[in-house]
């Protein structure tokens, strides 16, 4: 096992990003740290515009992207039973608009 950093964001629908936003921190961000091999976790907010480019074409819009980092033992954690069962976004999958995943090397 080499370390590693799962990069997760999320961008939520408002009406729900505050009953999102207790949920994670207070269920999924949990049940996450408590996986094997997940060694840390931090979750983020963004401030101001959100700015994205899309083929050459950029684009700038209000609202918040959520950005979590974890430190894994490997890449491998992320693929133990107790990691995919708590994996995805529960009752709020219908409210994520857009979400990116990477797993990069330390």
């Amino acid at each position: 096992m080499s370390h590693c950093l799962l990069i997760v964001t999320a961008e939520v629908d408002a009406e729900v990003e505050a009953e999102w936003s207790a949920w994670y921190d207070s269920v999924h961000l949990p049940d996450a740290l408590a996986c094997p091999g997940v060694l840390s976790g931090r979750r983020y907010a963004s401030v101001g515009d959100v700015r994205a480019t899309d083929r050459g074409s950029p684009s700038r819009s209000a609202g918040r992207v959520y950005t979590t980092i974890y430190e894994l033992a490997g890449p491998e954690a992320v693929d133990t039973p107790e990691f995919t069962r708590m994996r995805g976004w529960a009752q709020f999958a219908p409210h994520v608009r857009s979400e990116t995943k990477v797993i990069v090397a330390l």
